[in-house]
């Protein structure tokens, strides 16, 4: 993310400098390029999620009828959102992370999330999402390897005075709950009283 920021930037400072240099805009340009391809996937992305929900429209509405495949598909976006709601900020919200202590980036990265034991259902539940350190450290490895990386990360933990924090599922659910409920109380106070 950061590095698509600055290359931006990047773009946009050199084809300032180009328009002052030259005194015009010019069409050519490797960065407008760059813009109009990425534009170019993120259209040819949304045909592909279009094209998906028109596929399933036609196989389940003759099976289903035009209501109950309503019903199906909003209730199932549902529980897929909710799902990922709780999934991903298991492993973040309960996190103290007020303020930037000026650490170094993996020792941030530790203390701002937390894993959650592995087990097969853990596993399959979160798609592999259970191992949020690794995640942090390796945001481009393929997840379903996190698990292979994890007692790698556990030594070096170790070996170096970091805590690597581990929970259960039920306890994160539970971490988020209260969290929100902290939460809560802070806006509520400064509702009534601010």
């Amino acid at each position: 993310m950061l590095s698509t920021i600055k290359g931006l930037i990047r773009c946009e400072e050199e084809r300032d400098g180009k328009e002052k240099w030259m005194g015009k805009k010019r069409r050519g340009d490797g960065c407008w390029n760059e813009k109009r391809n990425r534009l170019y996937r993120n259209r040819k992305e949304l045909l592909l999620v279009v094209s998906f929900n028109i596929r399933v429209c036609l196989m389940y509405v003759p099976l289903m009828g035009f209501s109950n495949f309503m019903v199906y598909y909003w209730m199932s976006r549902y529980l897929e959102s909710t799902w990922f709601i709780w999934v991903s900020q298991m492993n973040h919200i309960p996190m103290n992370i007020d303020y930037d202590k000026n650490k170094d980036w993996v020792s941030t990265q530790l203390h701002a999330t937390c894993n959650v034991n592995q087990s097969l259902f853990n596993d399959w539940f979160t798609g592999h999402l259970n191992f949020q350190i690794e995640h942090h450290l390796f945001p481009t490895m393929p997840r379903h390897n996190y698990w292979k990386a994890a007692p790698l990360v556990k030594a070096l933990c170790d070996k170096h005075g970091i805590e690597y924090k581990s929970k259960t599922l039920l306890g994160a659910f539970v971490d988020i709950l209260h969290s929100l409920k902290e939460s809560g109380e802070h806006w509520l106070e400064a509702y009534l009283h601010g």
